[in-house]
């Protein structure tokens, strides 16, 4: 089952603690759709986000990793930032999703976000 790119915003924002999440395609940098409680500036977040995952990708391919990058966490004292990268064929997408650390469930978070992004139709 598919599900549109709204549908999976408001799935993971439905997570316990989720301050604010963003699809993006990392290649242009562009946020194809944002869900965000109070003033948390995701646009500025997931054009920075990009970078990371730019450069993650492109040190994976120097040191010669074949594999694919999953997931990269951030966690700061009072939040967790994580970036689900979605690698198919010509789209090339991350879902970014802060989530408030001390209502937020680390594990869940992840499996849901693995589902969503195996879910998503672009």
């Amino acid at each position: 089952m598919s599900q549109s790119i709204e549908t999976a915003l408001k799935e993971v924002m439905a997570l316990d603690g989720a301050a604010g999440a963003s699809l993006v395609d990392y290649e242009s940098g562009m946020p194809l759709g944002i869900k965000v409680t109070g003033d948390f500036d995701l646009d500025v977040a997931s054009a920075v986000t990009t970078d990371i995952v730019r450069t993650q990708v492109k040190a994976f391919k120097a040191l010669q990793i074949e594999d694919s990058i999953e997931d990269i966490l951030i966690s700061l004292d009072t939040q967790y930032h994580i970036i689900r990268v979605i690698d198919r064929g010509e789209d090339r997408l991350f879902l970014y999703v802060a989530l408030e650390r001390e209502k937020a469930n680390l594990a869940l978070a992840r499996l849901t976000l693995r589902k969503i992004a195996r879910e998503l139709a672009v």
